[in-house]
């Protein structure tokens, strides 16, 4: 017999687990009902700065929206490229990212790397495209 601080009983806990198996499963929400879901984001949606609603005057503002652009373009990176595709030079990261139809900012990143070096990971890439990351 189990004996904590549980405020309901085993039949109610039991009914719980049965409503949440399938959102569990299936990793989204399996309402019928469409007002119970969360409402997605709009497209005219204010866009929060990254130094928050008032960004920070002079270079706190550049730094900030700076080391902003290097993590959005690694986590982009990062999101098109396996393991597998390293160590990789300009070439062959731009025939993989050609093949997984990535969008044209991120290619014509890619495309001013240098050509002759190698890259082990998204970090190297972003750094040899001159981001620097925080100290």
């Amino acid at each position: 017999m189990e004996r904590g601080s549980s405020q309901v009983s085993p039949w109610v806990d039991d009914e719980r687990k049965h409503a949440l198996k399938d959102y569990l499963r299936s990793g989204h929400p399996t309402h019928t009902v469409e007002s119970y879901d969360p409402e997605p984001a709009a497209d005219d949606d204010v866009t929060v700065d990254v130094g928050g609603p008032v960004p920070p005057p002079g270079a706190g503002r550049d730094r900030a929206r700076a080391e902003a652009e290097a993590g959005r373009l690694r986590s982009d990176l990062a999101r098109h490229l396996n393991r597998s595709d390293f160590p990789a030079d300009r070439t062959s990261l731009l025939r993989t990212l050609s093949e997984e139809h990535v969008p044209d900012p991120l290619l014509e990143a890619v495309r001013d790397l240098p050509a002759d070096e190698r890259y082990g990971n998204a970090g190297q890439i972003v750094r040899a495209l001159g981001y620097r990351p925080r100290v």
